[in-house]
C-alpha cells in the first residue's frame, strides 16, 4: 500500500498542556530522526506571539526529553503561530494563508471535545479540510451515545481513512510486543485457546493519585480513563486472531472483530473502589462516587475463548506502577506425582512496565531422592534500547498515513458498548487504603481462579495476593 506524507502539521491547542508535555518533544524527536521537514503551525487563543511559543517549546523539550540545539533550531525555523479565536472565520483564513502551497496537511485537535464541532466546521468552511488528515485525542466521548455523536461530527467533514483517533498507550513498545510475540512464534498458536488456558489476568497499577487533576478525573474515573481504552486494547491484542495481512486495515478489522465478540460487562461482575483521601483532593466533590479502582470479569464469546474468564483490574495509589498480563494454563489432566500445590507455575506472563519482561512459569523437580517439585520462572528481561516514545511513533505514523495503531470508529464504539452497562453508580463503591491492592471485595471477582497476581518492582518476580 502506498502512503502519502502530509506536507504541513497544524496543532490546535498549541499553548496547552498536551502540547507542552507531548507534542513539542515528539516533534523534536522526529526532526532528529530526519522524519520531519514541513511547516509546523500552532493555533491557540492566548495573546502570544511566535517568540513566546518558541520559548514555550524550548522549555517543554528541556523538561520532557532533553534539548538538542541543532534539532530545536530546525524546529524553531519551521514553527509558525496563529493567535486567534476558534469561533472566528478569520482564524481559518489566516490558517489557509499560512499553509501556502500545502495540500495535504495533518491537523491535531489537542483541544477539548466540546470544541471539535467549532474547529471541524471552520476547517470545512474555509476549504482547509480538503485533502487533509485529522488526529483526534481521547477521550472519544463519555459513553456510547456521545461517541457516536462525536464520530458523526468528524466524519461529516473527514472520510474515515483520514481520521486518526490517537491513544498513546498503543504507541508503547511493550504493548506492541504482545502483538508481535504472539504472531511471530508458532509455539503459542496451538495452546492459545480455551483447551489449554484456564483464565487471564490483566493488572494496570499506578502508585500515584490524580496528580492535581481532581476536577478532570471527576469527569472520567478509572473506567473511562483507562479501562474503556487502554485495557480493552490489551485484551484485543492478547486475544485477537491473526490478521490476514500486515495492512493497517486488516489489523484494525481483526481488532474490532475481537471486541465485537466480548459480552457487555455485567455490574454483578464488577467491583469499584476509591482510595481513602481522594475526596480531599482539590477539585474533587466532597461526596464523590467516582471510582479510582475497578476490577471486572469479562467473557469473549468466540470459538477460541468460549468459557475462559478474563480478570481485569486497574487502580490508583497502589503499591507500585506496573502493567502485567498473566495467562494461566490449565493443570495437567492427571496429577502424576500426587502433589497438591497452589498453581503458581504453569503460566505465561507479559510485564509491560516498569520494565519489559516475558516470563514462563513451570514446575521442575527438586534434586534428590523424592519426586517433588518447585515452581520456577524462566524470565527474559528486555531493555528499551532505541524505543520510540509513544507520541513520536504515533505522530510519525499519522504524518505518513499509517493508521495501524489508530482506532476505527467501530472500534471505539465497540469499546463503549462493552463498558456502557457499568458507567455511573450502578455498582457499590468500596474504599481502600493507599499503597494497597484495592478493596478486599475485588477478591470475590476472581475467587474461582484466584488469587490475583500482584506485580513486584522491577527485578522481582510477581507473587500471589
Amino acid at each position: 500500500m502506498t502512503l502519502t506524507t502530509s506536507d504541513a502539521f497544524v496543532f490546535f491547542g498549541a499553548t496547552g498542556d498536551l502540547a507542552y508535555k507531548q507534542i513539542f518533544p515528539a516533534l523534536q524527536a522526529l526532526i532528529i530522526r530526519g522524519h520531519l521537514d514541513i511547516p509546523i503551525i500552532g493555533v491557540a487563543k492566548s495573546g502570544w506571539d511566535i517568540g513566546k511559543l518558541r520559548e514555550r517549546a524550548r522549555e517543554s523539550i528541556e523538561q520532557h526529553g532533553g534539548l538538542d540545539e541543532e534539532a530545536f533550531a530546525k524546529l524553531s525555523s519551521l514553527l509558525q503561530y496563529i493567535d486567534s479565536d476558534y469561533h472566528e472565520d478569520a482564524t481559518y483564513d489566516a490558517l489557509r494563508r499560512a499553509l501556502g502551497d500545502a495540500r495535504r496537511p495533518l491537523y491535531y485537535l489537542a483541544i477539548p471535545p466540546s470544541m471539535f464541532t467549532t474547529v471541524v466546521g471552520g476547517l470545512c468552511r474555509s476549504g482547509c479540510a480538503d485533502g487533509a488528515r485529522v488526529v483526534v485525542e481521547k477521550p472519544f466521548g463519555r459513553d456510547l451515545a456521545s461517541a457516536r455523536e462525536l464520530n458523526g461530527i468528524i466524519t461529516s467533514v473527514f472520510p474515515e481513512p483520514a481520521i486518526f483517533r490517537i491513544d498513546h498507550f498503543l504507541g508503547k513498545e511493550p504493548v506492541q510486543n504482545i502483538f508481535y510475540t504472539r504472531f511471530a512464534n508458532t509455539i503459542f498458536e496451538p495452546i492459545w485457546n480455551r483447551n489449554y488456558i484456564s483464565s487471564v489476568q490483566i493488572t494496570m497499577a499506578e502508585n500515584f493519585g490524580v496528580k492535581g487533576r481532581g476536577r478532570l478525573y471527576e469527569e472520567t474515573g478509572a473506567i473511562r480513563d483507562v479501562f474503556q481504552n487502554h485495557l480493552l486494547s490489551i485484551v484485543a491484542y492478547l486475544a485477537m486472531d491473526s490478521p490476514s495481512s500486515d495492512e493497517p486495515g486488516a489489523v484494525r478489522e481483526e481488532n474490532t472483530r475481537l471486541l465485537r465478540s466480548i459480552r457487555p460487562l455485567d455490574p454483578a461482575h464488577v467491583v469499584r473502589g476509591q482510595f481513602r483521601g481522594y475526596r480531599q483532593k482539590p477539585g474533587v466533590a466532597p461526596h464523590s462516587e467516582v471510582e479510582t479502582f475497578v476490577a471486572a470479569k469479562l467473557f469473549i464469546d468466540s470459538w477460541r475463548w468460549a468459557g475462559v474468564p478474563l480478570y481485569i483490574r486497574t487502580g490508583k495509589c497502589m503499591p507500585i506502577t506496573s502493567t502485567t498480563v498473566t495467562v494461566e494454563f490449565k493443570r495437567p489432566p492427571r496429577e502424576a506425582f500426587g502433589e497438591i500445590v497452589p498453581n503458581l507455575s504453569n503460566h505465561f506472563r507479559f510485564r509491560l512496565s516498569p520494565d519489559v519482561l516475558i516470563e514462563l512459569g513451570i514446575r521442575v523437580k527438586i534434586p534428590g531422592e523424592k519426586r517433588a517439585g518447585e515452581d520456577v520462572d524462566l524470565t527474559l528481561v528486555q531493555s528499551e534500547g532505541d524505543a520510540m516514545a509513544p507520541y513520536e511513533r504515533l505522530l510519525g505514523d499519522a504524518l505518513t498515513g499509517n493508521s495501524v495503531l489508530f482506532a476505527l470508529e467501530t472500534t471505539v464504539e465497540e469499546q463503549w458498548r462493552i463498558v456502557n452497562p457499568i458507567l455511573g453508580e450502578v455498582s457499590p463503591l468500596y474504599f481502600y487504603d493507599p499503597d494497597t491492592w484495592g478493596p478486599a471485595e475485588a477478591d470475590q471477582i476472581i475467587a474461582e481462579h484466584g488469587p490475583w497476581y500482584n506485580p513486584k518492582p522491577a527485578g522481582e518476580a510477581p507473587q500471589a495476593s
